[in-house]
């Protein structure tokens, strides 16, 4: 019976100092070193506009009308929805998606005025994973650049300055492809200057 006893102790002190270090000190530590080291990043990346909370550089969002980039297609929920975030888990051989990125093809070769020898990029097409990418292609930028330029009224040059200011290059430098934040990118669009 003393055996039994001791080795409970030893247990329970075991599950005990573990249960203080691993869901307290831990958290605590780390929670520090990033309030300390990356706040904004720590904090979600937060963007305010006039002292409103207007969303986060992690997260697309819904724009529409012609003056907008449009992001990447999102299947989250109805549509950019953080509470319900997730790809549509159709696979590359279902005729469900095959038809819907048609029909998405349709519409961005309409609204954006491209003819028919003019490649659109797939993120223009489909969905991320998590339905919530903020980010589009350099090229998916190019492309839609016209219709929000005309919409806007503002000179070529002045938007390929701001989708240059707002693309991100490739991680570590050699992974990925550069990308644009639509969000940053739009509400730069709204500031007036």
């Amino acid at each position: 019976m003393n055996n039994i006893l001791k080795e409970l102790r030893i247990t329970l002190t075991a599950v005990f100092s573990f249960a203080v270090l691993l869901c307290g000190i831990y958290p605590v530590a780390v929670w520090v070193v990033a309030q300390s080291l990356f706040p904004n990043q720590a904090n979600g990346s937060l963007i305010q506009v006039n002292g409103k909370m207007t969303g986060s550089a992690l997260l697309a969002q819904r724009f529409a009308g012609a003056g907008y980039f449009h992001p990447r297609p999102s299947t989250a929920g109805d549509g950019y929805d953080a509470a319900n975030s997730g790809g549509s888990n159709l696979g590359p051989t279902s005729q469900k998606l095959i038809d819907r990125v048609k029909e998405r093809i349709a519409g961005y070769r309409l609204e954006n005025n491209l003819g028919p020898e003019i490649l659109i990029p797939a993120d223009a097409v489909t969905a991320s994973g998590s339905g919530l990418d903020p980010h589009i292609s350099l090229r998916n930028a190019l492309l839609q650049a016209e219709r929000v330029e005309k919409a806007r009224g503002i000179n070529k040059a002045v938007i390929q300055k701001k989708i240059e200011a707002y693309t991100e290059g490739r991680d570590l430098m050699i992974f990925g492809e550069p990308r644009v934040n639509v969000l940053m990118l739009n509400l730069d669009l709204d500031r007036k200057r």
